[in-house]
């Protein structure tokens, strides 16, 4: 089943269900399952439980999302509409709080209910369906772009260690941190991937490790406590990380232990690479200390990969899902734009045109494109 991972898109619109295809990502590796989903309620649930997850595939399931809400508005006034698509858009919004992917797109699907006020809203949806099939399409474009820029920091046959999942599965094709390793691929190189287990969900080991396989990549799972050996036995060349959020001053919010990966890096010498598209930069977030950091159940650590309780049962659990990686820590962003690196706040503003970026966002005001390797 694996050889055929890469050939499902990990998020799409099923356009005759008129539903939200998502690979259940809580199944894998053990079963490919395609869910078709309309509700609310059940989109909310599948972007909270992690069955659709990584920054990019949720802004596209988010888009999505919200566009099947105004498909069931009956409202025919602009007014009435907009308040229910409104509190939709809200409600998606709070399905998680750290991957700003996730706001990107919806705010980004209201701006287009907002240039059309006054207009039938029958009309609005039809444009709302194009703006969540233009995100989507350019969720791939972006993604092969990053590889493009990723790759041209490696050699073949390198080593290459990553975490958790920020592949395929977190994107709609290709992914961020595991573009340059697929599109290597194609061309016919070949690298040797370590794959961190990274506790407590395991998205490593379940599911970078799984599309690695899937692409004939040479993979070698590791437990998270296991990086700095094989940094420190010179199996190592480079580590690439996804992220869900990226400050103004290039301080990058990522899966728990992210930093510790960053940290072991600067120790060894080894590049550390943070491979995000230029939506997840947030630039009304000075600093990684102003992120929201989402906190999940116990459950996670204590039970969900145990037969029974692995934990006394009066002990209590800290369970953040993501921690901040320093600036300092990072060798360069790798984005579609190109390869930024310090000072980033710089370098965001003079990296491409973020005209569709909210104006408040006074960094990524014009500035001429820049490749910025």
């Amino acid at each position: 089943m694996s050889e055929n991972i890469l050939s499902i898109d990990t998020v799409s619109f099923d356009e005759e269900k008129k539903a939200l295809a998502i690979i259940d990502q809580t199944k894998l590796p053990g079963k490919v399952e395609i869910l078709h989903l309309t509700r609310q309620e059940d989109i909310f649930e599948a972007i909270r439980l992690l069955r659709v997850r990584g920054a990019p595939a949720i802004g596209v399931a988010a888009a999505i999302g919200v566009y099947l809400a105004a498909l069931d508005i009956g409202e025919k006034d602009y007014g009435g509409f907009y308040a229910r698509f409104k509190k939709a858009k809200e409600y998606l919004d709070s399905s998680r709080p750290t991957a700003v992917n996730l706001s990107w797109a919806l705010n980004r699907m209201e701006r287009v209910v907002l240039a059309h006020k006054g207009e039938n809203p029958a009309a609005i949806k039809k444009f709302l369906h194009d703006e969540a099939l233009d995100i989507r399409d350019e969720d791939v474009r972006v993604c092969r772009a990053i590889g493009e820029n990723g790759l041209s920091l490696v050699s073949d046959g390198d080593g290459i260690l990553t975490h958790c999942n920020a592949g395929q599965l977190a994107a709609v094709k290709y992914g961020t941190a595991l573009a340059p390793v697929h599109l290597g691929r194609e061309r016919g190189m070949n690298f040797r991937v370590f794959c961190d287990e990274t506790r407590p969900l395991l998205q490593g080991a379940r599911l970078s490790a799984f599309e690695m396989a899937a692409a004939g990549v040479d993979t070698t799972v590791i437990c998270d406590n296991m990086a700095g050996v094989v940094m420190k036995n010179g199996w190592v060349n480079a580590c690439f990380v996804g992220c869900d959020r990226v400050a103004a001053n290039g301080d990058t919010a990522n899966k728990i232990g992210t930093s510790c990966v960053a940290i072991l890096a600067k120790h060894y010498g080894i590049p550390f690479y943070v491979c995000a598209p230029t939506s997840t930069i947030d630039m009304s977030v000075k600093e990684g200390k102003d992120i929201v950091i989402e906190e999940r159940g116990a459950e996670e650590v204590t039970e969900m990969w145990y037969r029974e309780r692995m934990a006394p049962d009066a002990v209590k659990v800290f369970n953040p899902a993501f921690d901040v990686t320093d600036n300092s820590l990072i060798t360069a962003i790798v984005t579609e734009f190109g390869v930024a690196r310090a000072p980033y706040a710089e370098c965001f503003r003079n990296m491409g045109d973020f005209s569709r970026f909210p104006a408040e966002n006074a960094l990524f005001q014009s500035g001429e494109k820049s490749t910025l390797k």
